[in-house]
């Protein structure tokens, strides 16, 4: 690639040459007539040939700035049709990067319904547990698992929800292991037994920590697998009951204790600060948080407090 003028100066020779007036340039540039003058001198020695030669009171251009001028402003009438679709693109897309078990049993089942209230933009869901860096990445919006009242530099966070936790079991399984006691639930076929949600649970109980790691159970490495097990009837699994509402609405989990506890990282909607005022950021906060009050109910989970 040849290397180019400094591209202020560029683009003051390119206003000048285009109204033949270093004045009408400087208006359009909001400079000064020496700012525009300084530029071209900058300019000229760059390129070790005049451009403009003085004619009475004004300036005009030479046999070279004549040449070079109607490709100079075809470079920049590209350059200005290549930012315009750069910027439709982002007015019309919305970019969302949000973890697994959030974005699969949660918030993909909900994003038609935001596309009525906002049929003009287009959702690009990323699901992945790596945090971005949203300052740097293409992505407006992100959802994160973050303690109570986290903050990041330089991004805008919102409460949506605590992340309860308990054990959840299909009732045909319930049925031929029944569970009644801890000694039952410790002795029974636990999906991913190794996942620390089960000791978070055990440890917060009146009785005590978790006694032995109790039978052997399938392993994953994903809430949304281990849901899908427990469906399945595989055994019992530790969830977060919001994100297995539709299944547990419909009958395939169930909780067999009443004791829920709650994991010390919340979800969270952030965004880059300097994206606060975008439309469509402003239209999707606002119809995530509501349907995050909608879909809590009368709460019964409690997902609504933040921990303190």
């Amino acid at each position: 690639m040849q290397p180019i003028p400094p591209l202020a100066a560029v683009r003051a020779f390119e206003a000048a040459a285009r109204h033949e007036n270093f004045s009408r340039a400087a208006e359009e540039l909001a400079m000064t007539q020496a700012g525009v003058s300084y530029q071209m001198k900058l300019l000229e020695e760059r390129l070790g040939a005049p451009l403009f030669v003085r004619k009475g009171r004004g300036m005009v251009l030479t046999d070279l700035g004549r040449r070079i001028a109607p490709r100079v402003s075809e470079a920049f009438i590209a350059l200005g049709e290549a930012f315009a679709i750069a910027r439709a693109e982002s007015d019309t897309i919305l970019s969302i990067t949000a973890p697994r078990t959030f974005a699969t049993n949660w918030l993909a089942g909900r994003l038609g319904d935001f596309h009525i209230v906002r049929p003009d933009l287009a959702v690009r869901l990323d699901v992945s547990d790596k945090v971005v860096d949203l300052a740097a990445s293409e992505f407006d919006v992100a959802i994160r698992g973050m303690p109570a009242a986290a903050s990041a530099p330089g991004l805008v966070s919102h409460f949506l929800m605590r992340m309860p936790v308990t054990p959840l079991v299909n009732p045909s399984f319930l049925a031929a292991h029944p569970l009644t006691t801890l000694a039952d639930l410790r002795a029974t076929v636990r999906i991913s037994p190794e996942d620390d949600w089960w000791d978070l649970w055990f440890d917060s109980l009146a009785e005590g920590g978790a006694e032995g790691a109790g039978r052997s159970g399938i392993r994953f490495e994903s809430q949304v697998l281990d849901g899908h097990a427990a469906i399945a009837g595989h055994g019992v699994a530790i969830l977060s009951p919001p994100m297995f509402q539709p299944a547990i609405d419909a009958g395939l989990l169930v909780q067999p204790f009443a004791h829920i506890t709650n994991y010390g990282n919340a979800f969270w909607l952030v965004y880059p600060e300097h994206k606060r005022n975008m439309a469509k950021v402003r239209g999707f906060r606002d119809w995530l948080l509501d349907a995050v009050k909608r879909a809590a109910g009368d709460d019964p989970y409690g997902v609504l407090v933040p921990l303190a």
